[in-house]
């Protein structure tokens, strides 16, 4: 049965306070009583809406989360049409994890629900799939554009800068260390740039450079 207006606003002010409860308790485990104390939500409100209590609250706060992280992304995500706008989006993407830290309200979700369960796999895979796909584009763009070689496949490469987004990621979510994250993006950038091995006659001239402007 759908929610009515008044319904859905209480739902998703509960998603969102839980999301800054783990904010703020960092990687401490999320306690119901918290989320309803910072909501001013009684328990049965809580439970009408997330029948199956933590579980499922933690996996809508996944979710919104999940999408947050390529609507913070946007409009430099779907909009990878030049050397200078890829630049733009690394700067945007470490900028959002700078500003957030150690508190990932979407890694601690999905780690108190399990990483193996269905539900987790489906909102980590539905993230990266997206994500990859609007990489994707931005490749295949560039390749029109003349600015990638031809013969690298769009695909892997994406999938290959995202490899190496996560686990800069995962370090600083471990560390608190964010030049992982910023090796990856400049390298995968790179690597992207430099010709296909297969086609040396792409070599770039010293023009075609990264220089301190194209950011």
């Amino acid at each position: 049965m759908p929610l009515t207006r008044k319904g859905a606003a209480t739902r998703q002010r509960i998603v969102e306070g839980a999301a800054e409860q783990i904010r703020a308790q960092g990687v401490f485990s999320l306690r119901l009583e918290d989320v309803m104390a910072r909501t001013a939500t009684s328990k049965s409100q809580l439970f009408h809406y997330f029948p199956d209590g933590k579980d499922e609250l933690l996996l809508a706060v996944a979710r919104q989360e999940a999408a947050r992280v390529i609507d913070d992304q946007q409009p430099e995500l779907g909009s990878l049409t030049s050397w200078a706008a890829w630049y733009r989006w690394r700067d945007k993407v470490l900028a959002r994890y700078r500003e957030q830290g150690v508190d990932c309200p979407l890694h601690v979700a999905l780690s108190e629900m399990g990483t193996a369960t269905d539900a987790a796999r489906s909102v980590a895979g539905e993230l990266l799939q997206v994500w990859q796909q609007r990489l994707t584009a931005g490749i295949r763009h560039m390749q029109n554009s003349g600015e990638i070689a031809p013969e690298r496949d769009a695909e892997r490469e994406a999938a290959a800068l995202l490899a190496g987004i996560q686990g800069g990621v995962l370090i600083l979510l471990t560390t608190g260390r964010i030049a992982h994250l910023e090796a990856a993006l400049d390298l995968g950038i790179a690597h992207m740039r430099s010709p296909d091995p297969r086609n040396r006659c792409h070599e770039p001239s010293g023009d075609n450079a990264r220089t301190s402007t194209a950011r």
